[in-house]
């Protein structure tokens, strides 16, 4: 079965996804490892690539980034929006429906991340796009997955396609260009739908652009 990651696809995805709470798309806390790998950068203009629940804009526009946080989803982005209005950052946040495989900011940002995007385009690509949106001096966060036998992403059986390894996103980062500060590929388990526990095999890399 292959995927085709456009915006019927993701409007379904989200649409069937309405419930909120712990382990569900809607109610997931931030990714952990956003705080871990911007908690030292100052605050500045930041872009959410593919934000789905926002949780990881709001958080970012909770400690004072200005956050553009963009996804193909309306369907993501009213949940995004609802959640954000319960925040005291909303002043902070930008919520932009676009096609990243299309769209391209008016400027560069201090902060590029995405966290689990998949976008209508190969996904390496993608991250090739999202990287010359990053200012000099800015950084480039990205936090994927990586399959292996056996799991399950998120529970909804994710394609090969949308596998990445650390090596893979590095490698297209040159070197006089960026300066790598984190690659690697952790593994942890989180509460899923349910309350059942669901293992994740992870990719987290983030990189300084050097000019």
């Amino acid at each position: 079965m292959t995927y085709d990651f456009d915006k019927d696809f993701w409007e379904r995805h989200w649409q069937q996804g309405r419930a909120e709470g712990p382990g569900t798309m809607g109610g997931n806390p931030p990714n952990p490892y956003l705080a871990r790998e911007t908690g030292g950068l100052t605050p500045g203009t930041a872009l959410d690539a593919g934000c789905g629940g926002g949780a990881e804009a709001i958080w970012l526009a909770s400690h004072g980034w200005h956050v553009t946080a963009a996804d193909i989803s309306s369907e993501a982005l009213a949940r995004a929006a609802e959640r954000a209005a319960a925040s005291a950052a909303t002043e902070r946040l930008r919520w932009v429906e676009a096609d990243l495989s299309a769209w391209s900011p008016d400027a560069p940002y201090d902060l590029v991340m995405t966290h689990y995007a998949h976008p209508a385009m190969p996904q390496l690509e993608f991250y090739d796009r999202i990287a010359a949106w990053v200012a000099p001096g800015g950084t480039l966060l990205i936090v994927g997955h990586r399959h292996g036998p056996g799991t399950t992403g998120h529970g909804h059986h994710p394609p090969a396609e949308a596998s990445v390894t650390a090596a893979a996103i590095t490698a297209r980062l040159d070197g006089e260009t960026w300066e790598i500060v984190t690659a690697e590929e952790p593994s942890r388990t989180v509460t899923g739908p349910e309350g059942r526990a669901v293992h994740l095999d992870d990719v987290v890399v983030r990189a300084t652009r050097r000019h």
